[in-house]
């Protein structure tokens, strides 16, 4: 297959094109080409900055392909750009989405199906606050849904999405499962949330991978859009227990009042996995429709520890703040 892979290729879009380069299939790699990568120098590389509708339009320009996976689209204008200029030059078109179309909307209970997209939103945050981006994130991506579904609609333009939650892998950019494991190694208190107290339930970046390859095996996604999520909801106590197990530790949980680690400015660094905008989902339809078998959480986790510390990142930004997490829990454990 002639397979077209659009934005980034440090994490899932790195897995994503050695998963399929090293099949066999004729890759092509679209992006803005502002960092280096680690990808085979014969995958051929168009630069444009998706944003600018006429600079994609200047590097698609008479190109077709069998498959284009877009790991980098946010908005409904810029699917309505991909709509217009891959239409009857694309076969399959994989939009990889959010489980944040699902935050934003009224009325729902945890987990999140499939039927639960139709509906009304919630209100905009105000702008200064840490929800607005959020909640912008996942508003844009429902437009880009919808502008494909539209698409489907009118003309069959033959899009799958697929709707991600938390994406645990190797090469995560924001390093956020590596911020827990510098907690545990540590020995200090990891601050936490009291309530409320969100699930968690993730998904490793491999099995995405299989998604993608098991949404294009199955012509019938066409036109369809598929939860992809690991089959455990875990507590944050059992997922760090986990952890904790693989880099034998212990970790050591403080349970503080959520608006007093917000007003101390703790949050969402201190515990990235405990803030609302981690969605939880269901992912029987992808099962049962897209022949998916998902990693086990105690499987996957234990790898990518054992990955971290054979080859640890640099800390992430959040963890500059550890010595003041430290001395604040010290004063409450007074």
């Amino acid at each position: 297959m002639n397979i077209l892979i659009v934005g980034g290729t440090r994490n899932m879009g790195y897995y994503a094109t050695r998963h399929f380069y090293d099949a066999g299939h004729t890759i092509t790699l679209l992006n803005r080409g502002m960092s280096h990568d680690e990808l085979p120098a014969d995958i051929e590389r168009l630069r444009a900055d998706r944003t600018d509708a006429d600079a994609m339009r200047e590097a698609l320009r008479g190109r077709t392909f069998d498959v284009v996976i877009d790991m980098v689209l946010y908005t409904g204008d810029e699917a309505q750009t991909m709509v217009e200029l891959l239409h009857g030059n694309v076969g399959h078109y994989i939009f990889i989405s959010t489980g944040q179309v699902y935050l934003v909307r009224k009325g729902l209970q945890r987990p999140y199906s499939e039927a639960d997209y139709e509906g009304a939103v919630t209100a905009e945050p105000d702008a200064n606050s840490y929800d607005h981006p959020e909640w912008l994130y996942g508003y844009d991506k429902r437009q880009a849904e919808d502008m494909f579904a539209q698409a489907w609609h009118e003309k069959q333009f033959p899009y799958t999405s697929l709707r991600l939650p938390m994406v645990n892998s190797e090469r995560d950019p924001f390093s956020r499962l590596f911020t827990y494991i510098l907690r545990i190694n540590d020995g200090g208190p990891i601050l936490i949330p009291e309530t409320p107290d969100f699930p968690l339930r993730h998904v490793y970046g491999r099995d995405v991978v299989q998604a993608i390859q098991r949404a294009i095996d199955k012509g019938a996604s066409r036109g369809e859009a598929y939860n992809i999520s690991q089959d455990e909801t875990v507590s944050i106590d059992e997922f760090l227990a986990i952890v904790g197990e693989s880099l034998g530790r212990e970790p050591r949980l403080l349970r503080v009042a959520r608006d007093v680690l917000d007003a101390n400015g703790f949050l969402p660094g201190c515990s990235p996995f405990s803030e609302r905008w981690m969605s939880e989902l269901t992912n029987e339809r992808s099962k049962t429709e897209l022949g998916m078998t998902y990693t086990p959480l105690r499987e996957y986790l234990p790898r990518i520890v054992a990955h971290y510390q054979r080859n640890p990142p640099h800390p992430p930004a959040s963890y500059s703040r550890r010595r003041a997490e430290q001395s604040f829990a010290a004063q409450l454990e007074k």
